[in-house]
């Protein structure tokens, strides 16, 4: 998370992101919850992100409602887990993605709209790290913002819609 966070801020590109704070389960135990420094940034983000970001980043904790947003003409992209609800509303909005499967058909899923449709991305795993780092999440939103790949993408994706 604090990669993905690093990302999104060195891209300077516009973004909204929910978080959903970590739960009290077995991974919430390497975190903090409920602490926050003086901008209301919560510990499980970098210190110091509300405030560099207030210009550029909207975080909205715990729900948004996908659609609407997605259906919103100013969304550029879209990361996300590769779930078949959220990969038909990306479509049908005309919104390229960032393919960060988790687990079962996400990976499938994942696969089909890199390789076949052409219409999402995918971060490389660091292998000396094993994460994904915030270089790679900073060049995947700006390549999909800014860049030609990322314009291609998204006609494909209005074609497609």
């Amino acid at each position: 998370m604090t990669e993905l966070a690093w990302g999104l801020e060195q891209s300077q590109q516009k973004f909204i992101w929910v978080v959903r704070p970590p739960s009290n389960n077995a991974l919430g135990s390497y975190f903090t919850i409920g602490k926050n420094d003086g901008d209301g940034t919560p510990d499980y983000l970098p210190q110091g992100f509300f405030t560099r970001t207030k210009d550029i980043g909207l975080v909205i904790p715990m729900w948004a409602p996908q659609a609407q947003i997605l259906s919103h003409p100013s969304v550029g992209g879209f990361l996300y887990h590769c779930g078949w609800n959220s990969t038909l509303e990306s479509i049908t909005n005309g919104v390229p993605m960032i393919a960060w499967p988790l687990y079962a058909e996400q990976k499938m899923n994942a696969a089909m709209l890199t390789e076949d449709f052409e219409i999402a991305v995918r971060p490389k795993v660091s292998t000396t790290e094993e994460i994904v780092g915030r270089g790679e999440i900073e060049a995947m939103v700006r390549m999909m913002m800014v860049d030609k790949e990322g314009h291609a993408m998204k006609n494909i994706v209005q074609e497609l819609k």
